[in-house]
């Protein structure tokens, strides 16, 4: 993976927002399933900016973190 970053994530399709996202005051995390150079991920008040694109392996040890309770 060379670059980070989508700059512009609004021609990807098919974002999911997480279970765990704010309603009430529109703060949103959405990711992108099977997009192939990563897992995509953006503020969905801003579909048009940037996304992060994380390497697979370490966004899943990441949500195995969150699931377990062991990030502050």
């Amino acid at each position: 993976m060379t670059d980070p970053t989508v700059p512009d994530a609004s021609a990807m399709r098919g974002w999911r927002k997480s279970s765990y996202s704010n309603t009430e005051s529109g703060s949103c995390v959405e990711v992108l399933d099977n997009h192939p150079s990563g897992i995509p991920v953006r503020d969905s008040k801003t579909p048009q900016g940037p996304a992060l694109l994380f390497a697979a392996g370490p966004w899943s040890s990441f949500i195995t973190s969150l699931r377990d309770g062991d990030l502050p």
